[in-house]
């Protein structure tokens, strides 16, 4: 399965080119009933439900391919007379018209489908006439081949929001009755798959709206196909596993630090795939020790002994972006801090280990008694104040027209008086 291939079957999804032949499907209520079944030739649909369909059919080929859709193979036994592939074999080559295969696939889907509510499920009939191609894409008359296939799609029903609207009859405002409405799919497949252009009838092409959670229920009992992680399902497995030897507070220090290395490997090879061997060296250079990286290592083996990861997929970008916008922030508050620092050593500013002033060079009351007696000589730079002990709080040191000044507020009552020494 490849990226081309998928783009190929999608453009075809316009109202010009699609070559859809039948549209059949079941909608299943939240106890497991069929409600109503539909089955259509789909060229005859109406504009509009016509598009709506296709927008759903289109939505079960498209994300990340890795992540949201993936190229399953089945279990060697599921390709014999009675498994999955042979019951999908039938599926496609009856053309969606044979009601007993319909009904034995709807009830298969209900009795393993894992979801709470209503859904609809959808499938979808095709012949492509593949052109055959030039080596520089130029696209001839001729057919290469007739890929055949199948699409399903899985989607939820819910309920609209409850909200006011115009109620014509009446001709007021009003609130609006909540109907049943179709999304998107949540899962689905094509089958067979369409590799290099060619089908492909020992894997299908599966796909997870989440990511993190797909529907294995689906890959296991409906498919009858290996069972394969997602890049996101990768990714997490390779954070629980540094999370589990590290730490809880270096665990996003940790996991930033190596998916910045990560990132250096992809940078070099974007084809890498890490080994326990690699990880275990990237782990010592995040400064790691050597006992957990050894627990890593063992547990990352174990974990990825079927098939290594791409090294990209292990990198966590959102820890990564978090990580370096803390540090950024953290860099910025020490250089302000730094500022201040400047800028109170540059206004004369000190702050004693009580939180007072530095610049008003207090005197004990010794020194305080022999001054008002005039027994201590002052030379011409000094300044003394001698202020009652309730002022003393509200001495401040401040620059006034870039003079630097010692201001003490008075009140109206308050007697001043200046000594001259």
């Amino acid at each position: 399965m490849d990226k081309k291939s998928i783009l190929e079957l999608k453009r075809r999804m316009k109202k010009d080119e699609c070559t859809f032949t039948r549209m059949c499907g079941c909608y299943v209520n939240g106890t497991k009933e069929k409600v109503v079944k539909l089955n259509e030739t789909f060229l005859n649909l109406e504009d509009e439900e016509y598009y709506k369909y296709l927008e759903i059919a289109k939505k079960a080929l498209s994300g990340a391919i890795g992540n949201n859709m993936m190229e399953l193979n089945f279990h060697r036994e599921e390709e014999q007379p009675g498994g999955h592939q042979q019951f999908l074999m039938g599926l496609r080559s009856s053309a969606l018209k044979n009601e007993e295969l319909l009904d034995m696939f709807y009830d298969l889907i209900i009795e393993n489908y894992d979801y709470v509510g209503n859904y609809l499920i959808l499938l979808f009939h095709d012949a492509y006439d593949v052109p055959v191609k030039t080596t520089d894409n130029i696209k001839m008359d001729e057919s290469e081949e007739v890929y055949e296939y199948v699409i399903v799609a899985i989607c939820p029903v819910t309920l609209t929001k409850p909200g006011l609207g115009y109620r014509k009859e009446e001709n007021r405002i009003g609130t609006m009755d909540r109907d049943w409405m179709v999304g998107m799919p949540e899962t689905g497949f094509t089958f067979p798959a369409f590799s290099d252009r060619s089908s492909d009838i020992h894997a299908v092409m599966f796909y997870s709206k989440d990511a993190k959670n797909p529907h294995e229920e689906i890959i296991s009992n409906v498919l009858g196909c290996h069972k394969k992680r997602t890049d996101s399902q990768k990714q997490v497995a390779f954070t629980d596993i540094i999370k589990e030897n590290v730490s809880e507070d270096k665990h996003e220090e940790v996991i930033a630090n190596v998916s910045e290395k990560i990132s250096e490997v992809v940078t070099e090879d974007e084809t890498k795939k890490l080994s326990g061997e690699d990880i275990a060296k990237i782990m010592m250079e995040s400064g790691v020790s050597e006992v957990s990286v050894k627990s890593i290592e063992s547990s990352y083996n174990d974990t990825f002994e079927e098939e290594l990861p791409d090294a990209e997929v292990l990198v966590d970008s959102k820890v990564l972006k978090a990580y370096g916008a803390k540090i950024a922030r953290l860099e910025l508050e020490a250089e302000v801090e730094e500022l201040k620092k400047q800028l109170d050593e540059a206004k004369g500013i000190q702050t004693n280990a009580d939180g007072q002033d530095g610049a008003k060079n207090e005197l004990s009351d010794a020194d305080s008694s022999q001054i008002d007696n005039g027994e201590v000589e002052l030379d011409e730079n000094e300044i003394v104040v001698n202020v009652n002990s309730d002022k003393k709080e509200l001495i401040r040191a401040e620059v006034i027209n870039g003079q630097k000044c010692i201001v003490i507020p008075v009140e109206d009552d308050d007697k001043v008086i200046i000594k001259e020494k």
